[in-house]
């Protein structure tokens, strides 16, 4: 038996067309009063959109729980279709393709007892996705900001958009000059 290969075992671009499911970016229950949108663009060494990658985010729910809720990935149980969301459970979970110009988004709710959403990243070229964190606030207790130099620490911070309602801009540069801090795990 001759098995597909995943996501790990090729460059891409393979990400934006077979890994997303309808509303991915739509964490938060719908119409919940403290949605927040996290938003911003994959971006390439030179500064160029990555219309190609794949944006996932985890976060624990507002009350700082970390069980998520089904709806994910729901399925239509006659055709096996996709059929997204419930719009009601919160998930802790995004994962959304960028568009052609870059730009992903996800409506989530704030994170509790954490000041970030977790963020990995898939995109053609890399062969191992990336892990990083948006930080909706400086927080200077947090050991991993407080460890960086301040250039590298802003790499981590999202800001909030002026005249965008509940909006925080989350840019991730792949490499080069302002290059996102990427976090690594054993």
């Amino acid at each position: 038996m001759r098995l597909a290969p995943t996501p790990s075992h090729t460059v891409g671009p393979f990400y934006g067309n077979a890994l997303p499911f309808a509303d991915g970016g739509r964490v938060a229950p719908t119409g919940h009063p403290d949605t927040i949108t996290l938003r911003g663009r994959v971006l390439d060494g030179a500064g160029e959109p990555v219309p190609d990658a794949l944006v996932e985010t985890w976060q624990p729910a507002p009350d700082g729980t970390r069980t998520g809720a089904p709806g994910s990935m729901r399925r239509d149980p006659a055709t096996g279709r996709d059929l997204g969301r419930d719009g009601v459970g919160f998930t802790g979970f995004g994962r959304v393709a960028t568009d052609p110009d870059g730009h992903w988004a996800v409506r989530t709710l704030p994170p509790g007892g954490v000041p970030y959403v977790c963020v990995a990243v898939f995109a053609r070229g890399l062969l191992h996705h990336l892990y990083t964190r948006a930080y909706l606030v400086d927080d200077p207790d947090d050991a991993l900001l407080a460890a960086l130099p301040r250039e590298r620490r802003e790499t981590l911070l999202a800001a909030p958009e002026p005249g965008a309602y509940r909006a925080h801009r989350f840019d991730i540069r792949l490499q080069g000059e302002g290059e996102t801090v990427f976090l690594e795990f054993p």
